[in-house]
């Protein structure tokens, strides 16, 4: 059993029958995929950070195989994780940016797996819909006072769009609303799914009527304005929640998690499951609860390599930031990126570290309750985030569209109990996009027309992963870092460069990754550089128009 962190209780359970008693024609594996939200690769020990403590995770690593260049398709929440589910790029599922959700008529993989027979379940954070009822206006069209605007159902390429169903199930006012509302089953092919809707100690959705079972007062242990004395420090969106770590978003994912596992392992084992368990921590904002707010100490944490460039020329976009924060015009409650100070990245990241712990502990009890109910060697374990945080990389934190590594590169860990000799790694490139196509393939499914990516079973073994270079696709609806609104880029990641491009300026980005791995010496316009910026130029275009769609498929022979 691993070890047991303080806020989890244990409880004794019945346990099933022996494995060799299980029906023997149970041939496909069960899943146990398990997401953080906003978390790097470089912060975990098996990923050779040396103060977060990962156990439990590092186990994994040491079972299985760690993907060590593993990039996701954009570095924003929705569009990823709608890339995880469908399998496709975030130009073609559609979801190119927060706000947009994932069109529910969407072939996700989960579908796939549940049409195969599998009890598929989602615990903890979704994010496939909006979570806040904000109306967007910065970006938006203005429509033409001179022109008579079509109605409604047509204003949109696709006049199907309002008769999907609805988009509404995962924002804050539906759940506050409706006290006994529930999400339209099957979501996104997921029979059975327990919601945690937002960050840090604000998350609603299932965990709010959770936590208001176990505490009346629930709403007045969440906040900064509620939080506990002793917090000094000045980072930006870190307070000292009041909720206790038993109580805490991290802690509910995890109970529920084991809970799933327990009434699987009672019913008809025969029935393979895949189980989301989506953590929304280590985001933003830092509120590590109990006795993991103060577990890393600030001064301990060294800075990033890049935070002192020295006398470098800067990118525009960085240099923008840069000015925001000396004239103090920067948005530090927001979502997008922004400057700070030594001293605010060293806080962020302790707290960070904090939060990643505490996740780490509640991995750990759930794989010890994987193991107790004998359901280890029977269940593929996956680990993976949606995407990274600068956190103090080039002097910034949170998140945008900067496509430096410490954002774009996320972990991934794959644990099969049918394959022996763990502890591999895989250096080859690939990413989120190849997640839906490899455990399709370990199912023994094939994916849908459409699906893009590669399987990379071949690669858990030491094969090759099959990409020579990965894209990332940027689309924002608000114009910031002085580029205009709804500006679009795109990264070509290879082996040993990144090449990126920006809508509207004539400006780019190249880094040499082996001569320069902090992204510190921007090649663009380097007299020597020219062929190969024309060459990786071609590499992207061709990239490009490898990612552009194959569905549907024709249905007549045509003329």
């Amino acid at each position: 059993m691993a070890r047991e962190p303080e806020y989890m209780i244990v409880k004794p359970c019945n346990l099933p029958k022996a494995k060799d008693e299980l029906m023997e024609n149970q041939r496909r594996p069960n899943f146990l995929f398990i997401i953080t939200d906003q978390h790097r690769a470089d912060h975990l020990a098996c990923y050779g950070n040396p103060i977060v403590k990962t156990p439990s995770i590092d186990r994994l690593a040491e079972a299985g195989t760690r993907f060590d260049n593993f990039y996701v398709a954009t570095p924003i929440c929705m569009p990823n994780r709608a890339t995880f589910m469908t399998g496709r790029m975030p130009s073609l599922h559609g979801a190119r940016q927060n706000g947009i959700p994932l069109a529910l008529t969407a072939t996700t993989f989960v579908e796939i797996l549940r049409a195969a027979g599998y009890d598929t379940g989602l615990i903890g954070k979704c994010h496939l819909q909006s979570i806040s009822g904000a109306r967007p206006t910065v970006g938006m069209p203005v429509p033409d006072p001179d022109r008579t605007q079509p109605p409604e159902h047509l204003r949109e390429a696709d006049n199907s769009w309002l008769n999907h169903g609805r988009y509404d199930q995962e924002l804050r006012s539906t759940w506050q609303n409706d006290p006994e509302f529930e999400l339209a089953l099957p979501y996104y092919g997921f029979n059975h799914v327990e919601l945690a809707v937002g960050h840090s100690d604000q998350v609603v959705g299932h965990y709010d009527r959770w936590l208001k079972e176990r505490a009346p007062n629930g709403d007045a242990l969440r906040g900064r304005e509620n939080q506990l004395p002793g917090n000094n420090y000045i980072a930006p969106q870190a307070w000292r929640t009041a909720i206790p770590a038993e109580l805490y978003p991290s802690a509910y994912v995890a109970e529920r998690t084991i809970k799933y596992l327990e009434n699987y392992s009672r019913g008809d084992r025969s029935r393979p499951f895949f189980l989301q368990c989506s953590f929304p921590d280590p985001h933003h904002p830092f509120t590590p609860p109990g006795r993991y707010w103060d577990m890393y100490k600030p001064d301990d944490m060294p800075l990033p390599p890049s935070f002192h460039p020295g006398e470098r020329p800067i990118v525009p976009h960085l240099r923008r930031l840069y000015q925001e924060r000396s004239a103090r015009e920067a948005n530090r409650d927001g979502q997008r990126t922004f400057a700070i100070s030594e001293q605010e990245v060293r806080e962020a990241t302790a707290l960070t570290y904090g939060m990643i712990h505490m996740i780490d502990d509640a991995i750990g009890t759930i794989l010890g309750w994987l193991k107790t109910l004998r359901l280890d060697e029977d269940t593929v374990v996956i680990f993976t985030s949606d995407h990274g945080d600068f956190m103090g990389d080039h002097q910034l934190l949170l998140k945008g569209a900067l496509h430096y590594r410490g954002l774009v590169r996320v972990p991934c860990i794959w644990s099969d109990p049918a394959r022996e000799n763990g502890g591999k790694v895989n250096s080859g490139l690939c990413g989120t996009l190849d997640l839906a196509p490899t455990i399709l393939a370990r199912a023994g499914l094939a994916g849908h027309n459409g699906m893009q990516g590669n399987s990379l079973l071949a690669a858990l073994d030491g094969g090759t992963t099959g990409h020579d270079s990965m894209l990332i696709e940027e689309h924002q609806r608000r114009g910031y870092m002085g580029l205009a609104q709804n500006f679009r880029a795109r990264s070509l990641i290879s082996e040993k460069y990144r090449l990126t491009i920006y809508e509207g300026v004539g400006w780019g980005e190249l880094y040499d990754f082996t001569n320069d791995p902090h992204e510190l010496d921007n090649l663009w316009n380097e007299p020597k550089a020219q062929p190969l910026r024309q060459e990786l130029t071609e590499q992207l275009a061709r990239k490009m128009m490898e990612m552009t769609d194959t569905s549907p498929l024709a249905t007549h022979h045509g003329p």
